[in-house]
């Protein structure tokens, strides 16, 4: 007799070669999934199935890749760039964010596939909060960059696809995510940090939600099978509100280096940047962004499994080993 707590049919990974998806990838294998990623091009990855689709587009057929699946767990998307370089960004992120991600689920709900779960982004709530008012779950959507609108526009498509077909959909919004192999501007202050630079932020007092990538993963493998996940909308986070000045010291405290921060007013740095043409980046530097996940954790009776400083700890580790 079968003593595994999952099914037998394979859940399908897009997305597997990924930040995210090459943890979740593991941590689902390991947990006892049996998986199928979704591939552009053959990969050279230890994966015990794959399967080359081509891009993600409208047109992509999935019925190979589907075929015996009961779980989506969908993270290939066109993502966020600082500088985006396309004429029409809004329209390269709707051709991939919004019509790709349809075309997969409508595919999926037509072969008989359980539930789809979704990873969007908190960038469907806004890009900041006000002291006392974090975003929540259902709050009315105000997404105020191309990516974010494709998300956005990407879940109201989903969820009526979902009331049309009886797909089970789940969506999950996460901010910044940090882990081992994370990039863009968290792995620029950790080699800042590392190196020993000053840096003029010292004096920030903000509040900020991040998320782990070990605590997301074992979010979106919660939402698999759990039943009160179905057809419903989650915020993710670490579940502590960091301020940049205090992030930065623990990341330092991770790295075993000293932090060199210096107090430089808030109102100062806004105005430099805004001289050198960085306003976006001072923004995410000291303005707040809370998520209030009091509805994922009682919904799912679900806590994030490792704390702030072990995961900057094992993100510090990986850090120093590459």
């Amino acid at each position: 007799m079968n003593s595994s707590p999952y099914p037998q049919k394979p859940l399908l990974l897009t997305g597997a070669t990924g930040f995210i998806g090459r943890y979740l990838y593991q941590e689902a294998k390991a947990a006892g999934w049996p998986i199928c990623a979704a591939l552009r091009q053959n990969h050279a990855l230890d994966i015990q199935k794959q399967i080359v689709v081509g891009n993600l587009t409208p047109q992509t057929n999935w019925s190979q890749a589907i075929k015996g699946i009961d779980y989506v767990i969908h993270l290939a998307a066109r993502v966020h760039v600082m500088k985006d370089k396309a004429s029409n960004p809004l329209k390269e992120f709707r051709e991939i964010n919004v019509y790709g991600t349809l075309n997969l689920a409508r595919q999926a709900a037509q072969h008989g596939v359980k539930r789809f779960i979704y990873l969007s982004s908190i960038k469907v709530n806004g890009e900041k909060t006000t002291p006392g008012r974090p975003f929540t779950a259902d709050d009315t959507s105000a997404p105020q960059d191309p990516y974010g609108i494709s998300k956005a526009e990407a879940e109201i498509q989903l969820r009526q696809l979902a009331a049309e077909t009886g797909l089970e959909v789940v969506i999950i919004r996460p901010p910044l995510v940090y882990g081992p192999g994370v990039k863009a501007n968290f792995l620029s202050m950790m080699r800042w940090l590392d190196k020993g630079f000053p840096l003029p932020l010292g004096a920030i007092h903000n509040r900020r939600s991040l998320v782990a990538l070990p605590n997301l993963v074992d979010l979106i493998i919660t939402c698999l099978t759990h039943p009160a996940a179905a057809n419903q909308t989650f915020l993710v986070s670490d579940n502590e509100d960091l301020s940049t000045t205090d992030l930065l010291r623990r990341m330092s405290n991770a790295l075993g280096k000293p932090a060199w921060l210096l107090p430089i007013p808030v109102q100062w740095l806004e105005f430099t940047a805004s001289l050198l043409g960085k306003k976006a980046v001072a923004q995410r530097l000291c303005s707040s962004l809370q998520l209030d996940i009091h509805k994922t954790q009682t919904l799912l009776n679900w806590t994030p499994p490792i704390s702030v400083d072990e995961a900057l700890q094992y993100t510090a580790r990986h850090f120093r080993q590459v």
